[in-house]
C-alpha cells in the first residue's frame, strides 16, 4: 500500500527529531496504539544514545497517526518522545 507523508507531518517530524524513513518504518513495523477521530496509531522505540537539546537520551519513541483512503496511507501527524522504555524493542 502506498504511503503518502503529508507536508505537515514531515515538518513536525523534522522539528521533533524524526525523518521520513522512520515514519515509514513505524507505519510498516510499529505496534498499534490508541488513536482518536477514526485515525490509526502506530509507535516504535528506537535506540538513540545521543544528546538532544542538551540532554542525553537512551531511546526515542516515534508515534505516527494516519488514515487510509482509497488504498493509500495518509499521515496526519507524528510525535517523538525521548527517554527509556523497558521491554519494548
Amino acid at each position: 500500500m502506498e504511503i503518502q507523508i503529508d507536508r505537515h507531518t514531515l515538518e513536525r517530524a523534522q522539528e521533533r527529531g524524526a525523518n521520513e524513513i522512520e515514519i515509514k518504518d513505524v507505519i510498516l513495523s510499529g505496534f498499534s496504539i490508541e488513536a482518536k477521530y477514526g485515525r490509526i496509531g502506530k509507535a516504535k522505540v528506537y535506540e538513540f544514545k545521543k544528546k538532544r537539546l542538551n540532554n542525553f537520551y537512551e531511546q526515542k519513541r516515534i508515534e505516527v497517526f494516519f488514515i487510509i483512503e482509497k488504498e493509500k496511507i495518509i499521515t496526519v501527524t507524528v510525535y517523538v518522545f525521548y527517554g527509556k522504555w523497558e521491554n519494548i524493542l
